[in-house]
């Protein structure tokens, strides 16, 4: 396992991120979770993402329950907050009242004394950015949360953050959280260079494009399949086209004369972009991270690269 500097910070991730996103409290139970983790952490990954809305809170705490039997300083956890836990409107966005409430239940529910990552899970339009900076940066001086980032902000919110918090003279955003994968490129248009400019690292997710990438979906979707999920839905109809399983056939075929899988080309390409710090996978079973894993430990030539980076710019 590598391990890369995530933006302007200290903090070591691992190349490979395990998420819980519709996997831990929902589709895999509690004990395959601790399974998942454990398997996890054996091979080197030291980065594990949640979220307070996961599963209603139960993703945080499988997740920080499997994690216990890890010593504290070699992982980190990250959690989000922005999306409504309630009906009322104080229970939802980047509000002072709401991001420190949320710190608060995460910490509790997953019987923490700190947070390594914590992140906007959204943009608050409602919200002046000063308030969630000076909140933020307040969570880090009492030992809260170590590091802010935040998720599916745009490159303009990303420059007005950093500016806003070197003239208040407030702790940086070190990390964005964002989609990214050989069919999804949007963020390399202005994401990715100004980010590398303010020096704040991606963690991508859908690195496999909801699984696209793997070979599994042959232009329908199976019966019992993730896809199926509607939450999953939203994110996987826009994949789910007619170009998108044209261009996959044709980077299958590039990576077939190479004897390298659909899964190991997708992972690695998106690790050699030198602003993505790590690629954030799900899994459900022990057996499907390990897969994950090996394939980013595999060295793909140089030549595949450039053949699949001249296929995608046709």
């Amino acid at each position: 396992m590598k391990y890369n500097k995530l933006g302007n910070s200290g903090l070591m991730v691992s190349e490979v991120s395990l998420g819980s996103y519709l996997t831990f409290g929902d589709k895999v139970n509690e004990y395959e979770s601790a399974q998942i983790v454990h398997k996890a952490f054996e091979l080197g990954v030291n980065s594990f993402d949640t979220a307070n809305v996961y599963q209603e809170g139960e993703a945080e705490r499988i997740l920080a329950k499997a994690l216990k039997s890890f010593p504290r300083d070699e992982y980190i956890l990250s959690t989000k907050a922005f999306w409504p836990t309630g009906r009322g409107p104080t229970s939802r966005g980047l509000s002072r009242k709401h991001l420190v409430e949320q710190v608060n239940v995460s910490l509790n529910r997953m019987e923490l004394d700190y947070i390594d990552i914590f992140y906007c899970h959204n943009y608050d339009s409602n919200t002046p950015v000063e308030e969630t900076l000076r909140t933020l940066d307040d969570m880090i001086r009492q030992g809260k949360i170590l590091y802010a980032g935040v998720s599916n902000w745009s490159a303009s919110q990303l420059e007005e953050a950093i500016e806003i918090a070197d003239s208040l003279l407030l702790n940086r955003l070190i990390v964005n959280q964002c989609e990214y994968s050989l069919l999804k490129r949007d963020i390399e248009h202005d994401i990715l260079p100004v980010s590398e400019k303010l020096r704040i690292s991606q963690i991508v997710f859908s690195p496999l494009a909801q699984g696209i990438l793997t070979g599994k979906y042959q232009n329908s979707i199976p019966k019992e399949s993730r896809a199926q999920n509607p939450n999953v839905n939203k994110f996987f109809n826009s994949l789910f086209t007619k170009e998108s399983f044209e261009l996959v056939r044709k980077i299958q075929t590039i990576a077939d004369q190479y004897d390298v899988s659909l899964t190991e080309l997708a992972l690695t390409w998106v690790l050699q972009q030198e602003n993505v710090a790590s690629a954030l996978v799900g899994a459900s079973s022990a057996e499907q991270i390990e897969r994950n894993i090996m394939a980013v430990s595999r060295a793909i030539p140089a030549e595949l690269y450039e053949k699949i980076n001249l296929t995608l710019s046709s």
